[in-house]
């Protein structure tokens, strides 16, 4: 079984990214409101795969990735953003994003497929 941890400060969407990509028993998820707990369970766990909000409190998303991308060079991300802006899709190519999605989202196909796609399934 493959381990994801979603990040993001919005409940909906851990709730509605949990529930989906939990139905077919493929993903073991963790999910973090808090940027700062999760990475103290990156720290500590290895994660197939990071689904990581850009806009959120404490840390936002580029800085978070940053530090993940310190302690485990290799790992993969999805970046989730309401902000599909080139210089922000720059940004997150220039710290070594595996991929995006966009809010709202708009088929939880697409979601499902790069989510399948970045774990290898």
């Amino acid at each position: 079984m493959k381990k994801i941890a979603i990040i993001d400060d919005e409940i909906s969407i851990l709730d509605i990214l949990q529930r989906f990509l939990s139905r077919k028993n493929l993903f073991e998820i963790d999910t973090f409101e808090n940027p700062l707990a999760a990475l103290d369970s990156i720290q500590k766990k290895n994660y197939d795969l990071i689904l990581c909000d850009i806009m959120m409190p404490q840390i936002n998303g580029i800085e978070l990735v940053k530090k993940i991308k310190e302690i485990k060079p290799n790992q993969k991300i999805i970046m989730i953003t309401a902000f599909s802006t080139e210089d922000k899709i720059i940004e997150c190519d220039g710290i070594g994003v595996d991929d995006y999605l966009t809010k709202p989202f708009i088929s939880m196909r697409d979601v499902e497929n790069k989510v399948l796609d970045a774990v290898g399934l």
